[in-house]
């Protein structure tokens, strides 16, 4: 079993994790052996003070700045990542639950880094626990030599000089530590947008809807926003027992919840807009509505807000499953929030604004570096105890629309970008790019982006001005979709030679698209991915692309925790694969894996002279045969 154990963390590209946290163990057991005198208020601090640096540092754990920092430094950048919480996720993440919507449309959903660790998420937690998912981010932020991450470290200042972020400041209340972080470039993934404390322009609240002719709001200029939300988990039972809430909790009746056929707006209608209510039934039911706080301050009344969602939240489920219809008889409450989860609160000012035309229009823009596709989902400030209409409405948005690099960095802090829910964006255009795989792409945009800062010395409005192009080609070479673009092959394999069904594998579209397939079928053993040249080339690596099902929307995680039931691997994934060279004659292994579950694998090897080189899957996840994207040679 530990010999198993051994190489599944070899395949998944671990052991560098499984080292350090085995040296830190052996370091740590070391230190307690040594002989120290009694702590006391002579020679002991209560507070540390500590500090460290790094070209880059992220403040926000959630999905987007787990993506900001992997990025970077797989790109080659010294990361610090700052998480205020004891985990990682934000709003995904087991104290929160918040489902990951994306762009709608099976052909649109979000690949790069996202793609990986739901695929590492299937592959070790099978069951979906949501405590092995959020180790899961962990590890694969704790495999990455070049991030530093402060856990349970919360930013409360910054330092500036001369008009730059210098340094944060951080509390760490587990270890009573005081932190300053210096960096070169920052990154704001927080949600919140706490480096505002830099002085960068932001804006919280509601837009008047002349300002961007935004025919979708029904009011605005005010600081009004979208609430807050806390989730349950229900368990299924065959046993019935009434539910004792607690004396603080809201009690609810059928009044409370108005039906969507009884309230009916003339102006919805006409703009073809879907009206969500509160629907107060456990089937299929992640609670969403259980919203409260847009008439607040959702950051400032946090507490306030917190405490209010939980007498909410233990009054809903008290009505329904002590109702005498009888509609929870098969549930139990197995789990209730308690820390909320956002949809918003301030957004930074860039040098654009993304606003509701630009998504409508579907986001043409030059510098796009990701991509959005749900809904224009306006959320009421009124939530959950609103009486005379919807608590939500949606209007229709083109999947994919494009988003700027423009609308993630400062337009007056010149080395502060940000990702997440708060970019440069309207409160309209926000309803949409809030979700947190879109989240998850422009977090990966950001970091990509950082590595090129650090690589040519500049700051980001440098970038837009001189160096987007080779932003795009990193995040395409990473596997991230731009909308209105393809990603380019590389010189090796545009100049070889293939057979015919070979060869869309060299058309940069690395998914089923436009009702194309985009992809070669090959079964185990089959060596018909074969790139051959006139003349033998230097080949050191291979980019693949496997297909790992993106139709599915299966990678989230379950409403219902308490089952036994196993997640399945896409069984078209290749399991077992190797690459081969071919000099004098003679084909060569140079690369082989037989535990393999990623979509995306980048491999590189000695460099060798070659005159072609080949892809052989030997194992699939169920299927007869796999179904391979791209092969390029590198």
């Amino acid at each position: 079993m530990k010999k198993r154990m051994n190489i599944l963390w070899a395949a998944a590209g671990l052991c560098a994790l499984a080292a350090s946290v085995g040296a830190a163990t052996s370091d740590l057991a070391a230190a307690e052996r040594v002989t120290k005198p009694m702590r006391t208020e002579a020679n002991s601090k209560v507070v540390l003070e500590k500090s460290a640096s790094a070209d880059f540092v992220v403040v926000g754990g959630g999905l987007s700045g787990i993506c900001a920092a992997i990025s970077a430094a797989r790109h080659g950048a010294q990361v610090v990542l700052i998480q205020d919480r004891p985990m990682l996720g934000g709003n995904c993440s087991s104290e929160i639950r918040m489902g990951i919507m994306g762009a709608h449309g099976d052909q649109n959903k979000e690949a790069g880094i996202l793609e990986e660790i739901q695929l590492r998420n299937f592959y070790y937690n099978p069951l979906m626990r949501y405590t092995l998912w959020d180790d899961v981010m962990l590890s694969t932020v704790r495999a990455e030599k070049n991030i530093t991450l402060l856990l349970n470290t919360s930013v409360d200042g910054v330092e500036m000089e001369g008009g730059r972020i210098a340094a944060v400041k951080a509390w760490n209340s587990n270890a009573y530590t005081r932190w300053t972080v210096k960096g070169r470039w920052f990154a704001d993934c927080s949600g919140d947008g706490i480096l505002r404390l830099s002085g960068a322009k932001f804006r919280h609240g509601r837009e008047l809807p002349s300002e961007f002719d935004e025919t979708y709001l029904e009011a605005g200029g005010d600081s009004r926003t979208m609430g807050n939300s806390i989730l349950l988990q229900l368990r299924k039972t065959d046993e019935h027992h009434p539910f004792l809430p607690p004396p603080w909790a809201y009690t609810f009746t059928d009044a409370d919840f108005p039906v969507a056929d009884s309230v009916r707006d003339a102006k919805l209608i006409s703009l073809g807009a879907k009206t969500l209510f509160a629907r107060p039934y456990p089937k299929k039911n992640n609670f969403w509505w259980i919203e409260f706080g847009g008439n607040l301050d959702t950051v400032g009344d946090a507490n306030e807000i917190q405490f209010e969602l939980k007498k909410v939240a233990y009054g809903v489920w008290a009505y329904m499953k002590n109702h005498p219809d009888g509609r929870a008889k098969g549930y139990e409450l197995d789990w209730i929030g308690s820390l909320p989860g956002k949809r918003e609160s301030a957004r930074f000012v860039g040098p654009h604004i993304l606003n509701q035309h630009d998504v409508t229009s579907g986001g043409h823009f030059e510098d796009v570096v990701a991509y959005g596709g749900w809904t224009l989902d306006d959320h009421h400030p009124d939530a959950v105890f609103r009486k005379d209409g919807p608590v939500s409405v949606q209007y229709a948005a083109p999947s994919p629309f494009g988003i700027p690099f423009d609308c993630l960095y400062s337009v007056n802090v010149p080395n502060l970008m940000f990702a997440g829910r708060d970019i440069s964006c309207t409160h309209m255009a926000l309803s949409s790019s809030r979700v947190m795989a879109t989240c998850a792409t422009l977090g990966q945009a950001v970091g990509t982006a950082a590595a090129l800062l650090v690589k040519y010395g500049i700051d980001p409005a440098q970038l837009r001005r001189e160096r987007i192009a080779e932003l795009q080609d990193a995040l395409e070479d990473d596997d991230c979709m731009l909308p209105y673009r393809w990603r380019k092959v590389s010189a090796l394999t545009a100049e070889a030679t293939c057979a015919d069904g070979v060869s869309v594998l060299r058309n940069g579209i690395d998914r089923s698209y436009a009702k194309k397939d985009n992809g070669v079928w090959v079964a185990p053993g089959e060596e018909r991915i074969v790139y051959s040249w006139d003349v033998p080339r230097r080949i050191s690596g291979a980019r693949i692309v496997f297909d790992s099902n993106m139709t599915t929307r299966g990678k989230r995680m379950r409403k219902l925790e308490a089952t036994t039931e196993r997640a399945a691997m896409p069984k078209m994934l290749a399991k077992g694969f190797r690459v081969e060279l071919r000099a004098g004659g003679a084909w060569r292994t140079v690369f082989k894996d037989d535990a393999n579950y990623l979509r995306l694998r980048k491999i590189s090897f000695a460099p060798a002279e070659a005159d072609a080189m080949r892809l052989v899957v030997t194992e699939t996840w169920g299927d007869e045969k796999a179904h391979v994207f791209a092969l390029d040679a590198k």
